[in-house]
């Protein structure tokens, strides 16, 4: 079973086929992310992002039925970020802590685009059903990608449960700091690579 993510089509109403129709769609889904970073959820509606975005609200509403739909779009937007940065930090001829920078440098400058927008996307937004699928196809994605990245540290054996707690943890303190406003702290970077390159030698002692 495939674990790729669904892209526009669970939540638009219709897929953009051409450069114009898909540049339309990048601009209302980047109006959205900045629209709900700098007024939070309370103040998020789609005449805000329409006008944001220089579109009209009726051309809004041709992609997205509702705002739960546009914030799918985002957090999807989001999601294949985070993905881009795993699939740029692997390199099997890497030494570990080259991996372990290109990795928190590419966390970091991901979470930096819209700083506000995770901590309103992570304490603000309602779930509801279509998110959670999309995040559990994400999530089933973005551990096999850490999974495949840790390879060449990484014994066979317990490799998937490394991973898995690998991730937990950079993720957990990207999150914390984005919310805190402390992502371009230098010893959040210095200390993240730290604990990457540390964990990966006690978890493999396989380190190039």
């Amino acid at each position: 079973m495939s674990t790729r993510i669904p892209k526009q089509r669970l939540a638009m109403r219709k897929e953009p086929l051409q450069a114009r129709s898909r540049a339309t769609v990048d601009a209302i889904i980047q109006a959205g992310a900045r629209i709900l970073g700098d007024h939070g959820w309370a103040g998020f509606t789609t005449n805000r992002v329409a006008e944001k975005a220089g579109v009209s609200i009726g051309s809004l509403y041709q992609y997205f039925p509702d705002k739960l739909a546009l914030i799918e779009a985002v957090r999807r937007h989001h999601f294949d970020d985070v993905l881009r940065v795993i699939r740029k930090a692997m390199d099997r001829r890497r030494p570990v802590k080259e991996f372990a920078e290109a990795l928190v440098d590419g966390m970091i400058d991901v979470h930096l685009e819209h700083p506000a927008l995770h901590r309103v996307m992570l304490d603000e937004v309602p779930g509801h059903a279509r998110s959670q699928l999309a995040h559990d196809a994400f999530r089933a994605e973005y551990l096999s990608r850490y999974a495949e990245a840790i390879a060449p540290y990484r014994r066979i054996g317990k490799r998937q449960r490394i991973a898995e707690i690998l991730a937990s943890a950079v993720e957990g303190v990207i999150h914390n700091a984005a919310r805190s406003g402390q992502l371009k702290a230098p010893e959040l970077k210095r200390e993240l690579v730290n604990l990457i390159c540390a964990y990966l030698s006690q978890s493999g002692r396989k380190l190039a």
